[in-house]
């Protein structure tokens, strides 16, 4: 199990560099009338194909298997960087390889999220999940490092770099990947999928609303953070690579060492819970930044939360699910996509107005959602209280 644990945290970290490895970029990429617009539905667009698709691939998972869908992401998604690494600032060649790129990413990420669920019980799902969430989050976080520090080498080089770490993600999947969902588990092909918000019911809602709220104010801050340093401290695309690269070794060794270790089977709640309000200092404090030693300091801290956040939120999930792990994880995928269609576009927009309001609708948001847990923790509790009787 951990050898096949291990093979999909490197196909997820793949994934997950790929959405961040264009943003210290596409300033220098996208530049002229209507840039930051451009810049941050780039970003979106990318997403909403995720958002449309994951449960759509995540269903058809559940019937025919796990390794054909994350195989065919993988494929698709090299190819769609090749694309962009060939646009010659085309604009409307970098909007198709976002599409496609997002498109694709839906199937590896919804599958390869189902995968682990397939293959861990719910006594060490959180654990598994915590390797899984620190893939994710190293993706997300050493994306924006690697595109910072490769973009020495030209400004499209991000692109090439992330294709051939998709296709070899491919290659090594093709060899060594077994299939997780057997024959048996297996729904007909004449049985109707479930809808993805079958799994949209009970507690689990909440849930699910809270993974739109971490991806939300992450993306918001990943489109807003370089133009806010630029204009604060005077940073560069190789700055801001930096500060991810702090925030990103913060991060692993929580999710690797406190979530996979520490966290036990119905401590999540107590562990989002500071998760957020780490988020929130975070937020607050970018707005302090002097110099980029202390903006990677308190992006470390936003990077700390957002840590311990995800993988327990993914495995309350799992636990909780009354569908299939592939609609389930494919509907989390969406609602994960859908945070950061809309989380580059309200960043961008608000920034316009005022340069802090980014960090400062984050915080508040990280905030908010505890009341969002403590609704998830009350109606979980009647659930159980109902199911006892």
């Amino acid at each position: 199990m951990n050898k096949q644990i291990g093979i999909i945290m490197l196909l997820l970290m793949t994934i997950f560099i790929g959405f961040g490895i264009i943003i210290p970029v596409l300033p220098e990429v996208v530049t002229g009338a209507g840039a930051k617009f451009h810049n941050a539905v780039l970003l979106s667009v990318y997403s909403a194909a995720s958002f449309l698709m994951s449960p759509i691939w995540g269903g058809l998972s559940d019937r025919i298997g796990r390794r054909p869908i994350i195989l065919v992401g993988l494929l698709g998604f090299s190819v769609s960087f090749l694309i962009f690494g060939f646009a010659n600032d085309q604009l409307w060649i970098m909007y198709v390889s976002r599409i496609l790129g997002g498109l694709f990413s839906g199937a590896a990420t919804a599958c390869a999220v189902a995968y682990v669920a397939d293959i861990t019980t719910a006594e060490n799902r959180t654990k598994g999940m915590g390797m899984v969430g620190m893939s994710i989050g190293l993706g997300f976080i050493f994306g924006p490092a690697l595109g910072g520090i490769v973009s020495k080498w030209g400004t499209y080089t991000p692109f090439f770099v992330a294709a051939a770490l998709s296709f070899a993600s491919f290659l090594f999947a093709a060899a060594i990947l077994k299939e997780s969902l057997t024959s048996d588990k297996r729904r007909s092909s004449k049985e109707k999928a479930p809808s993805r918000w079958t799994a949209f019911d009970g507690a689990s809602k909440y849930l699910y609303v809270l993974s739109f709220f971490v991806s939300f104010t992450l993306a918001g801050l990943e489109a807003t953070l370089q133009y806010y340093q630029m204009d604060k401290i005077g940073a560069t695309p190789f700055d801001i690579g930096m500060m991810f690269l702090a925030s990103g070794i913060v991060g692993a060794l929580i999710q690797g060492g406190v979530v996979r270790r520490l966290v036990k089977q119905g401590a999540e709640q107590f562990v989002i819970g500071i998760g957020l309000l780490l988020s929130a200092a975070g937020f607050f404090l970018l707005l302090y930044s002097s110099s980029v030693v202390t903006a990677a300091i308190y992006l470390s801290v936003f990077g700390a939360g957002n840590a311990l956040i995800r993988p327990c939120v993914t495995s309350l999930i799992t636990q909780r699910t009354k569908v299939g792990q592939g609609v389930a994880t494919g509907l989390s995928s969406s609602m994960d996509s859908l945070g950061r269609i809309a989380g580059p576009l309200l960043g961008g927009a608000v920034f316009a107005i005022a340069h802090s309001l980014p960090f400062i609708i984050g915080g508040v948001l990280c905030l908010a959602a505890i009341l969002l847990l403590q609704r998830f923790i009350m109606v979980d509790r009647q659930a159980s209280a109902q199911r006892a009787v």
